[in-house]
């Protein structure tokens, strides 16, 4: 009984979401007022138990933030120049054979902007260039869909992730190697379903070269510290060894080279990479920068049922090192080059703000409840009494359905990370529950909520919005519902023999 009244807010949500097509903010402020009803009524929640876990809460959001606001301000800032779509052209020149470049579009390069866009945008921008080339406009959604999920988890300064060890207590250097392999098992798998619903699974054997060097590429950056950046090199390297397996055309790359929107990308990306480098890869500064930290200290709890919750520290920011403060350092310096470049118009910088206001309200209205929600069901036992009746549900064989729950959490919240902060707990709990590694379950979690963004009502209603099956979603979910949930199968068989 306390198992099913603890699953009650989680249900709420997903019914608000998928049935009556509430966002995020809306359906994650719902599920918070009826978790607090029933913390209240069932498992003893009280006034300091609710201030404490609210108040973590607000500093794993503002975590989160730092990153989000930055982060769309830097994309609106290229994409007003028209960088976004400059690259993307510059790339689309190394690839001479159409069918093979199709399948780098929208797996690759989608994956590129993956990693600096999101919110479906990758979708938005990729799916009218194959349209361009004579994909059919649901094809084209299609295969975009399928191609750029892999890289959802370590995509935006890895805050997916980032997010999801802050949930979970772990720090995201423990869990990325487990993350990354199974990560590399889907983007394998997604490339060969792109190649196919291409009718160009002919170029199999390519797909295989370019998905086991780019997994490789995602695995050891991450383990080498540029986590932060994993999946925008990593998908940069696979577009480059793809373009390496087919002659390349010299004449059109020295063309797009001249584009003051292309250099605008380069420069702005550019210098996020060489800051993150910098700071990741030279000790002596990342120790120096690394010793200026804020946090909260929180006294110990109980709620009325006798949950205790020690006294412990809220997020440690840590002010210098942080992924947001290194964007904000990017468009400061991107910023004053344009300034100095004649050739690449200023941006309006009012507009921008203006934009992104638009653009990352909601998410961090949604972020800011969802993460409400989480940290509320931990603190009053919700969250372990609703894995105990999972564990007595399905036993031993439960890491089977861990990216099940991944995908189930991003096909309602439209998001990687917002599935993470629902479930990553539970998961975690789990786990504890039926003896198996909470680092592999939560490394299933974050892989099955990438894959869930192919199915994702609010990404694909994003993605679809430049291309002919706008308002169409459900033409495209019926090709990607099942290869969605083939690839989270596969994930959890790897995910039971790793843990």
């Amino acid at each position: 009984m306390l198992a099913l009244l603890a699953f009650v807010p989680i249900l709420l949500v997903l019914i608000l979401m998928l049935v009556f097509r509430w966002g995020s903010a809306q359906a994650g402020l719902a599920g918070w007022c009826c978790e607090l009803l029933v913390a209240a009524l069932a498992f003893g929640l009280d006034w300091p138990v609710f201030w404490v876990s609210q108040v973590k809460g607000l500093l794993l959001t503002l975590n989160v933030l730092i990153i989000l606001w930055p982060a769309t301000f830097l994309y609106s800032m290229v994409d007003q120049i028209g960088g976004i779509r400059a690259i993307a052209f510059a790339l689309e020149t190394t690839v001479r054979e159409k069918g093979w470049l199709l399948i780098l579009q929208a797996w690759m390069l989608s994956a590129i902007l993956e990693s600096v866009t999101g919110f479906g945008l990758p979708i938005a921008i990729v799916a009218p260039l194959m349209m361009a080339l004579g994909v059919s406009p649901v094809m084209a959604v299609t295969a975009v869909a399928v191609g750029h999920t892999w890289a959802s988890s370590t995509s935006g300064m890895a805050l997916p992730l980032r997010t999801l060890a802050e949930i979970a207590h772990y720090p995201v250097e423990t869990l990325y190697p487990d993350s990354a392999i199974l990560l590399g098992l889907s983007l394998i798998l997604t490339g060969l379903a792109v190649a196919f619903l291409l009718g160009e699974g002919r170029h199999w054997w390519r797909v295989l070269i370019v998905g086991v060097v780019t997994a490789a590429a995602h695995y050891f950056l991450g383990v080498w510290g540029l986590i932060s950046i994993s999946a925008l090199l990593s998908s940069t390297i696979g577009f480059g060894v793809g373009a390496l397996l087919t002659p390349q055309s010299h004449d059109a790359r020295g063309e797009v080279t001249r584009s003051p929107a292309l250099w605008s990308g380069l420069i702005a990306y550019g210098i996020l990479v060489v800051i993150i480098l910098v700071v990741s890869l030279l000790p002596s500064l990342n120790h120096l920068l690394s010793q200026f930290t804020w946090t909260l200290q929180f006294p110990s709890v109980t709620t009325s049922t006798g949950l205790v919750t020690p006294a412990e520290s809220g997020y440690l920011f840590h002010i210098f090192t942080h992924p947001g403060t290194l964007i904000i350092i990017t468009i400061v310096f991107t910023l004053l080059i344009f300034r100095l470049r004649p050739d690449i118009p200023n941006p309006n910088v009012a507009k921008l703000f203006g934009i992104t206001v638009r653009s990352a309200t909601s998410a961090s209205l949604g972020t800011l409840t969802m993460i409400g929600l989480a940290v509320a069901m931990e603190h009053t036992a919700m969250t372990t009494v609703l894995a105990n009746g999972l564990s007595a549900l399905v036993g031993g064989i439960y890491p089977l359905f861990t990216p099940i729950v991944g995908v189930i959490g991003s096909f309602a919240t439209g998001s990687n990370l917002n599935s993470n902060v629902l479930f990553g707990v539970l998961q975690k709990e789990v786990a504890g529950l039926i003896n198996a590694s909470p680092v592999v379950l939560l490394a299933a979690q974050t892989t099955g909520a990438s894959l869930g963004s192919m199915i994702a009502p609010a990404k694909l209603a994003v993605g679809t919005s430049t291309s002919d099956v706008n308002g169409r979603e459900g033409e495209v979910l019926r090709y990607t519902l099942p290869i969605c949930l083939g690839i989270a199968l596969f994930v959890g068989v790897a995910a039971l023999i790793m843990g």
